[in-house]
């Protein structure tokens, strides 16, 4: 899952997609934490977790520790998982506005 994170907001939230140039998407997700120490990527993996109903440790950050454009990779059966983040994607689309 590729995410583009936004530290130090008000409040933890999905923000909606924003396109890469090469066609790719970013999951862009709003955190309170700053990115010191390690904090926002503690809260983005909780966040996400928490978000697709995860153990926190189905999530591991794989790139991006120090950026703002992340990796994660998601641990499970793939087709239990897809049809359900597909879903729930579906719903943050419908709530994003445009």
């Amino acid at each position: 899952m590729l995410v583009r994170a936004s530290p130090k907001s008000t409040q933890a939230r999905v923000l909606g997609l924003a396109e890469r140039a090469d066609g790719r998407a970013d999951l862009k997700i709003a955190l309170k934490s700053a990115p010191e120490g390690g904090r926002a990527n503690a809260e983005l993996l909780a966040f996400l977790a928490k978000e697709w109903g995860l153990p926190k440790r189905a999530l591991t950050l794989v790139s991006g520790d120090a950026d703002r454009r992340k990796t994660v990779l998601v641990a499970g059966d793939p087709e239990e998982l897809l049809p359900a983040l597909q879903s729930w994607l579906g719903a943050h689309r419908a709530k994003s506005p445009r």
